[in-house]
């Protein structure tokens, strides 16, 4: 039985979480946003967040040397801070998303399904700003609402859910509610988005980055039963710090849930292999000692494989 939450606690921290935003509004968007990147890094080793994310570089990556691992990891830290005062600084981000041109093999054909009233359901995970890619789209006419996983710190989820809103659509919880509301947009031929890429304990083990990692395939399953577009989406940060390439990439063909959502893994490991220092190393997506514990060896017969180098360009 999970341990009750202690509300003073989640109130103390979201009152320390409020204040540090009401500070960073207090400067320019351009100051705001590498500022709270600089912060994150700089708290990196207090929070634990610095020592997470290289222990998940050594899982993927074991003969990575240990400064490059730490070279990545305060970038995703940096990366980790800026995106969050971003996503809070919903004004902001829309009026910079009108630079945000979507490009891709994909951009086409969302135009004609979204003209022709076709459910179109965006995949991405937590690399560069998912919601960046969200409000480069909806500027631009579309309405995509996002399923998002409810935050533990009630406190904090209320404004949580408000920046998620704030760059149009309706946000989602992962629960029985929410996700028959999601449904209800796509059935009625909108648009929806979800992240792929954290650990679910009821999922299929596919292969992420050349480990297993259990994986939802509600993301194939929802495409096929509503005949929806299923399209991998990605914001990548530019070297300005401040503004993305937004990148829409064909759609996976309609087969299977788990071929398709394989083909989703894949497509996010493409991305974080080129550019590992923009993906949330900090998420404990893989948890190996509790997949040996709940998952017998039978239950997939993915093999192990070799993962690929990582490209050395920093944030």
């Amino acid at each position: 039985m999970p341990k009750p939450r202690c509300l003073w606690l989640d109130w103390s921290v979201d009152r320390a979480a409020r204040g540090l935003l009401w500070l960073a509004f207090r400067l320019p968007y351009e100051t705001r946003v590498p500022m709270m990147g600089a912060i994150f890094r700089s708290l990196g080793g207090v929070s634990g967040y610095r020592a997470r994310a290289e222990d998940q570089l050594a899982y993927i990556h074991p003969d990575m040397p240990a400064p490059e691992r730490r070279r990545i990891a305060r970038a995703v830290l940096d990366n980790f801070g800026r995106v969050l005062i971003e996503n809070y600084s919903t004004a902001d981000q829309l009026a910079r998303a009108q630079r945000w041109q979507p490009q891709g093999p994909g951009w086409d054909a969302c135009e004609a399904a979204r003209q022709a009233g076709r459910p179109i359901l965006f995949v991405s995970g937590h690399f560069g700003n998912y919601q960046a890619a969200r409000a480069a789209m909806n500027v631009r006419g579309y309405e995509m609402g996002g399923l998002y996983r409810l935050m533990n710190n009630p406190y904090a989820n209320a404004h949580y859910v408000a920046s998620v809103e704030g760059v149009g659509g309706k946000a989602f919880a992962r629960d029985r509610r929410g996700l028959a509301g999601f449904v209800k947009v796509l059935r009625d031929g909108g648009q929806g988005a979800m992240l792929i890429d954290q650990y679910f304990a009821g999922g299929t083990r596919l292969d992420f980055l050349g480990k297993r990692a259990p994986t939802a395939l509600s993301a194939g399953e929802m495409a096929l039963k509503y005949d929806a577009l299923l399209v991998p989406i990605y914001a990548e940060r530019q070297q300005n710090g401040l503004d993305f390439d937004v990148t829409v990439e064909a759609p996976i063909p309609h087969s299977d849930p788990r071929t398709m959502t394989q083909a989703l893994n894949d497509s996010l490991s493409a991305r974080v292999s080129a550019r590992p220092d923009q993906w949330f190393w900090v998420h404990r997506r893989w948890k190996p000692a509790r997949q040996a514990k709940y998952f017998a060896p039978e239950d997939d017969d993915l093999p192990e494989v070799d993962s690929q180098p990582v490209d050395d360009r920093t944030a």
